[in-house]
């Protein structure tokens, strides 16, 4: 089969023919239909997380969807033929094992979630990591409840799902982004304002704020601009490091933790968020061949949406 392959940090992608995968006990093939490409990817390549590899060489691509083509011993979760995603964690393809940058991936059936048939491949992939790392964000690790007052930080791939979630759940939403080209979209997607800094709506007494962006000045920007007792969720990693107020957080109480990883059950909430029409990935379909280049512009930033290789 088709992949493509990293091989060491700093080094361009490598095109190269692999054996298809085999089920091991426990375990299914998934024929891939649609594989996302997220700035995870990118921190695997560039060094910033590359420790998070199980090996390399490794195939990345975190964000898969496909149809069932095989399966192993022991396996009565799913069946040949149905529609499936692999929720993106540290123990799932493209960290742990060889991911979805190519034709096909073996996987552990119970890391599986069943596809809504509403739900297609390329919205369907980003879902695995985007939608589901917002949700996470948000509702897990935020505590996001209806009437609740939220700040958005970053209007990318996972900030705009992070503003349909948070209007799904009943919140109203505020919305920080220094791209001021992306201002009208986030009000279309229910932001009830925009402003550069999240500090602008500091008035709004904000129950929970989720920096999406994760530069470090974003962080101590939630930090002042949250609401006494209230909660800031880290989930953007741009910078390792944040100089943030220590007497702020002691003196308003505030709660600053962080999301990363996830559950099988956040996926299948944000599927049936998609299913129901209430969330939607702005996703930019790209070909096989046209991974390396977009994982590029990924690095480069500026990109709005969720690149989604379509096999």
């Amino acid at each position: 089969m088709k992949a493509w392959q990293f091989t060491g940090v700093g080094e361009p992608l490598v095109r190269t023919e692999l054996p298809d995968p085999v089920a091991g006990p426990g375990e299914v093939v998934i024929e891939i239909k649609a594989a996302g490409l997220c700035h995870s990817d990118v921190s695997y390549m560039d060094g910033t997380i590359t420790s998070l590899l199980a090996h390399i060489p490794i195939v990345p691509g975190r964000e898969i969807a496909g149809v069932v083509s095989a399966v192993g011993e022991g396996v009565e979760t799913v069946r040949i033929g149905q529609r499936v995603g692999i929720p993106a964690t540290v123990e799932s393809p493209g960290t742990a094992r060889d991911g979805g940058f190519a034709d096909k991936v073996a996987v552990l059936a119970e890391q599986c979630v069943l596809l809504p048939d509403e739900v297609p491949f390329e919205q369907a992939a980003p879902a695995m990591d985007a939608a589901r790392t917002a949700f996470r964000g948000l509702v897990t690790a935020g505590g996001l409840t209806e009437g609740m007052t939220v700040g958005v930080i970053g209007f990318g791939g996972l900030g705009s799902l992070g503003v349909q979630i948070a209007r799904a759940l009943g919140a109203q939403v505020y919305v920080a982004e220094v791209n001021e080209a992306a201002w009208d979209e986030a009000r279309r997607q229910g932001a009830l304002d925009v402003a550069a800094d999240i500090r602008a709506f500091e008035d709004k007494k904000l129950d929970v704020i989720v920096d999406f962006a994760g530069f470090g000045t974003t962080t101590a920007a939630a930090i002042d601009a949250v609401r006494p007792r209230g909660r800031v969720v880290q989930i953007g990693l741009a910078k390792e490091m944040a100089t943030i107020s220590a007497q702020k957080i002691v003196m308003k109480e505030i709660t600053y933790v962080g999301a990363s990883s996830g559950e099988k059950g956040e996926a299948e909430a944000v599927l049936t968020l998609m299913a129901g029409g209430t969330i939607k990935s702005a996703v930019l379909p790209i070909g096989f061949d046209d991974i390396p280049e977009s994982l590029n512009r990924l690095a480069e930033g500026g990109v709005r949406g969720r690149f989604v290789a379509l096999y």
